[in-house]
């Protein structure tokens, strides 16, 4: 059985991503780092090349972590303006390279590099990619004192949100998790859900799409560009 285990692809993707963005980099460089499993790869293939970065910004503390261990600085994003290139997972991704963030809580800064990168790679194994969004449950980030004020909102449309217990995220606060939506406006419903008042962001990516997508199959990497 020559398929490659699910670790191997994303290992395969982080090598993939990490090879364009060693054929795209300037000496200044900053690159953005996400958080996740297979962030973590990248993170690793990262190391081969730090003598050649300024360093890097991270989504969340976990990843700064990792990223000081192997000696790649980590900058604040307000000391270092714009990010060249961001590398992160997706939970889903449909095939515009809209996206279902924030399994690992990491969603609000997630978004934040996004939208400050001139471009963003995401890297996932082919089981992320699908039809519709919504299989996976849409992460909400809330205020605390805002939870079952949003909760009641996101049910009028049409979710079933979840308090993801024993969570707090880097920011301090909790996260919902949205089941059964289906998701066939994904901008429509980003901006909807953001509108709530008390809600920091969600994970759809729809806004801010990733520019191309590095997909492990099971033989080898497929690219998708936005």
């Amino acid at each position: 059985e020559s398929k490659m285990s699910q670790d191997d692809l994303k290992r395969a993707v982080a090598r993939a991503a990490f090879e364009y963005v060693e054929s795209i980099l300037e000496d200044s460089t900053i690159v953005g780092v996400g958080t996740g499993s297979t962030a973590n790869f990248f993170i690793k293939e990262l190391g081969n090349i730090r003598h050649k970065i300024n360093g890097a910004v991270a989504s969340s503390e976990e990843s700064a972590r990792r990223l000081k261990e192997i000696n790649i600085p980590v900058f604040d994003l307000n000391s270092v303006g714009e990010v060249e290139i961001y590398v992160d997972g997706a939970d889903e991704s449909n095939e515009y390279l809209q996206l279902i963030k924030g399994g690992g809580a990491a969603l609000t800064r997630e978004k934040i590099i996004a939208a400050a990168s001139k471009e963003f790679l995401c890297i996932a194994d082919e089981s992320k990619l699908v039809k519709v969004l919504g299989k996976f449950p849409l992460p909400v980030e809330v205020i605390p004192m805002a939870r079952s004020y949003v909760g009641r909102q996101l049910v009028k449309l049409g979710g079933d949100p979840v308090y993801r217990e024993n969570c707090v995220t880097d920011n301090g606060n909790y996260i919902l998790d949205v089941f059964n939506l289906e998701i066939l406006d994904p901008r429509k419903l980003e901006n909807d859900i953001n509108r709530i008042a008390g809600v920091v962001t969600n994970g759809l990516f729809a806004e801010r799409t990733a520019d191309r997508l590095f997909i492990g199959t099971g033989s080898d990497v497929k690219t998708i560009e936005a």
